[in-house]
């Protein structure tokens, strides 16, 4: 027990008053007194070591690390994607990565049991963004805006199973193009597949076909089947599964889970198995029920408009009409499309990557209207760039073709071959970076030169500077090529001007 009589006063006196409790305070015994300060202090001591409990050190499921390497490769996709919305005039935004929960579920429905829900934290139900169409139609309504071309890249959550090997993560990227406002028809919509084509052409995936149908069209096949009213969400939600799952097991889920009649599945089923141009909508215009329902004609008109419009833009080959593509999400209200990856023989080492759908997109018409006080519309089109699974596509490549990838931009590093000469590497150095030259030098007083090059030639940096004595009383600076190891001379006034003239060259 601790002696408590060489306690000091202030200690005695803390104690003391945590103890006494008025108006009893003059009835505890000393004893009781004395046993309880002793516990208490004894409470106070440091525990003994405890040992962490054995546990995997590991990522969340669905999500990833990227290495530096990976890196490199990630932000080269995204400059591409980025420039390419940049030259068709699109704005950058940013938006929370969380949303009021009740904002999102009310905007995804069957979607809603993926979302990630955050634990209430002041008052307010929370939820990660699923993707980023609706904060922007929230932006768009809260700040009264009736036009925009807007850009955005972030992060989006869903709370589905990852399918690692097919580029499909629960924490993923999503690069997102928009048009919102009043326009003649078709001529948004067209300029958002020329972007997708424009996308995917520049980042050389492979061949690839872009499947386009309208919600009109697919609702209005639902009513012609007999698919009641209530039930065309969740028919068209299973629909959407037809990228992953065969007709046989749709079908099933429709009938057996949904509820739906099986002559009527049956009819869907019928149709869905249309797919090609100009000429499948003139025959679809034909169609003894379709041709009865107004919605199916009027999605069988924009279409044919869209289809001029593919034309004139030089891209009318890569796009398919396919009413088998339904796209889930319950916001859509137009023409909807999918670009997917055309499956080619696989190279020697290689296997076959089968990834689904790498951008996809569609007509919105009716979303920022329910975040509007007064329900005004402002009509929208855009698409959205599967990121991850295309990185997943170039990363594969990159693995069967052994190459190298540098993780950094040095373009000049500032070597010694003697010692004492840190004070002027670390001038030269700053002359470099001061004229926005990007540029490295070792962490040591006294580096040996053979370690200095041999960094060089490991990162992949390009030329060399060298400084020694002999340098310093001549007034001039040695430039080496690391690739050739030839070197000159450079006086040292002109150094900066030599080194912009090569990178310029390179």
């Amino acid at each position: 027990m601790p002696q408590l009589g060489l306690l000091p006063r202030r200690t005695w006196a803390t104690l003391l008053s945590q103890l006494l409790r008025p108006p009893r305070a003059a009835c505890i015994s000393a004893v009781g007194c004395h046993s309880q300060v002793a516990e208490a202090l004894l409470t106070s001591q440091p525990k003994p070591h405890q040992e962490k409990p054995n546990f995997i050190i590991k990522i969340p499921k669905g999500t990833r690390d990227l290495s530096p390497q990976q890196m490199v490769v990630r932000e080269k996709i995204l400059d591409m994607v980025v420039s390419c919305f940049k030259r068709h005039g699109a704005k950058g935004l940013d938006t929370p990565a969380f949303e009021l929960t009740e904002m999102l579920t009310e905007k995804y429905e069957e979607h809603s049991g993926l979302m990630y829900d955050l634990k209430d934290q002041g008052g307010e139900l929370l939820s990660l963004r699923y993707d980023l169409t609706v904060p922007f139609a929230r932006y768009l309504a809260m700040n009264k805006l009736k036009k925009m071309k807007r850009y955005q890249v972030g992060k989006v959550w869903r709370r589905e199973s990852p399918t690692i090997v097919q580029g499909r993560y629960r924490e993923f990227c999503q690069c997102d193009f928009d048009i919102a406002g009043h326009f003649d028809p078709m001529i948004p919509d067209a300029e958002c597949l020329k972007i997708m084509c424009e996308v995917l052409s520049g980042l050389q995936l492979g061949d690839f076909l872009i499947k386009v149908n309208d919600r009109r069209i697919v609702d209005g096949m639902f009513a012609v089947c007999g698919v009641p009213e209530s039930k065309f969400r969740a028919i068209c939600a299973s629909m959407d599964k037809l990228d992953k799952m065969s007709w046989r097991d749709v079908r099933h889920e429709m009938v057996a889970k949904k509820g739906l009649a099986p002559e009527v599945a049956d009819r869907i089923g019928e149709y869905i198995q249309c797919h090609g141009g100009v000429s499948l909508i003139e025959q679809l215009f034909q169609d003894p029920r379709l041709s009865q329902n107004k919605q199916a004609l009027e999605g069988l008109g924009d279409l044919k408009l869209l289809f001029e419009y593919l034309t004139l833009f030089g891209i009318a080959e890569k796009i398919c009409f396919d009413l088998s593509l339904a796209r889930g999400v319950d916001y859509y209200t137009g023409v909807i499309y999918e670009a997917v990856l055309l499956q080619t023989p696989a190279q020697a080492g290689e296997e076959p990557l089968n990834v689904g759908s790498v951008a996809a997109g569609g007509r919105y018409d009716e979303l920022v209207a329910t975040f509007d006080p007064k329900g005004h519309k402002v009509p929208c089109v855009g698409l959205s760039i599967g990121i991850e699974r295309i990185f997943y596509i170039v990363e594969q490549r990159m693995k069967n073709s052994f190459k190298k990838v540098r993780t950094t931009e040095t373009q000049v590093f500032v070597a010694t071959p003697q010692k004492n000469f840190l004070r002027e590497r670390l001038k030269l150095i700053a002359e470099l970076w001061d004229a926005g030259i990007k540029a490295e030098m070792l962490y040591k007083n006294n580096p040996k030169l053979l370690t200095q090059l041999h960094y060089c030639e490991n990162t992949g940096i390009p030329l060399v500077v060298i400084i020694g004595e002999q340098e310093q009383k001549e007034g001039v600076i040695k430039l080496r090529s690391v690739a050739s190891r030839e070197e000159v001379a450079i006086k040292r006034e002109n150094l900066v001007a030599e080194i912009q003239k090569r990178l310029s060259e390179s």
